[in-house]
């Protein structure tokens, strides 16, 4: 693709967002921020789709599945986001490693 049509910059966004993120997953340690790092991921899936949905020729069905998946990664985060919040009352930190090693 050639990056200065309007379809290569949005790929190329796509591909730095994703590549953040996986960067982001490989070397936080923290759980509230692997929240964060994943909503990256997610947002570069959403462009992809969205993308997708333009080259193809239907840019009805890319939207829709972008806010389809916008709608469930907004809940999944909603979720993960508590369950931290309960982490952080029961062991008194968020950080992996140190959860991870607690038994009972």
């Amino acid at each position: 693709m050639n990056p200065l049509t309007p379809f290569g910059a949005v790929f190329f966004t796509i591909l730095a967002l994703f590549g953040v993120s996986l960067y982001g997953l490989l070397i936080t340690r923290n759980l509230i921020k692997v929240v964060l790092v994943l909503q990256i991921l997610v947002k570069s899936v959403v462009l992809a789709l969205a993308l997708a949905g333009s080259i193809g020729g239907n840019p009805g069905l890319g939207h829709s599945l972008a806010a389809t998946v916008i709608v469930a990664d907004t809940i999944v985060a909603v979720v993960a986001l508590a369950l931290a919040v309960q982490v952080r009352r029961r062991c008194g930190t968020l950080d992996v490693p140190q959860i991870s090693t607690l038994r009972g």
